[in-house]
């Protein structure tokens, strides 16, 4: 979920309604849509320390490898974030849920391993400075996991895109926008783009203004001795 305020205390994003609506229909989408063989593509092989931006209710807790030693996991909305707690206590790798905001991630710079963004990136208020706070917290090196959805389709339907973005899709959707793009988000903030595969959600069924999705990798560059 996005943060629509830079500040971290634990209410810094409040949508009741959004959230409890969201909540429903992602667990739903974990068979419906096919999201929970998505969430095991994107932790795969995933080792060390492992931040995850904005953590939801907490979906991608049960696909961690056993490599992965600790998860942080960032939510800024209280009720997704109770949820998340909860999800956290059925998880057979270790996750501490703590309040924050993308645009200001409360952990120290360089801590970790892995960052994993999960279709957040769509409704942080700032994408560059989230992607600036992921760097930071990223070791030189660190790995970047991204399952995002965004711009896509045809001219017509980025036009939807774009009329829906500048109406009411935000404020009904907890800030999520449709027209941005991840990947050339990812690339402008400076990481190394890995592989990544444009999908379809669902795979089979309507093409909606939210099925464009982005599934890959991306690197903090070991040359990339900044953190900030």
């Amino acid at each position: 979920m996005a943060p629509r305020s830079p500040k971290t205390c634990g209410d810094a994003v409040h949508h009741p309604v959004f959230a409890r609506y969201y909540a429903r229909l992602s667990v739903s989408a974990e068979t419906r849509m096919g999201l929970a063989g998505v969430r095991d593509r994107l932790l795969a092989g995933l080792s060390g320390r492992v931040l995850e931006v904005g953590a939801g209710n907490g979906l991608n807790f049960g696909h961690y490898p056993h490599t992965v030693s600790e998860v942080v996991a960032v939510e800024p909305e209280r009720v997704l974030r109770r949820l998340a707690v909860d999800a956290a206590l059925r998880a057979t790798v270790p996750v501490d849920v703590v309040p924050g905001v993308a645009e200001a991630l409360p952990v120290k710079s360089e801590g970790f391993d892995a960052v994993v963004l999960s279709l957040v990136l769509c409704s942080v208020r700032d994408v560059q400075r989230s992607l600036r706070e992921v760097r930071r917290v990223l070791r030189p090196g660190g790995e970047v996991r991204f399952f995002e959805h965004g711009r896509g389709g045809g001219s017509l339907m980025r036009s939807v895109q774009r009329a829906l973005d500048g109406t009411l899709w935000p404020r009904l959707n907890g800030g999520c926008h449709l027209s941005r793009d991840p990947v050339e988000a990812l690339r402008g903030a400076g990481f190394d783009l890995g592989p990544y595969r444009r999908v379809l959600m669902p795979e089979k069924g309507p093409v909606l203004p939210a099925s464009f999705c982005s599934l890959g990798m991306a690197w903090r560059p070991l040359s990339d001795t900044r953190v900030g």
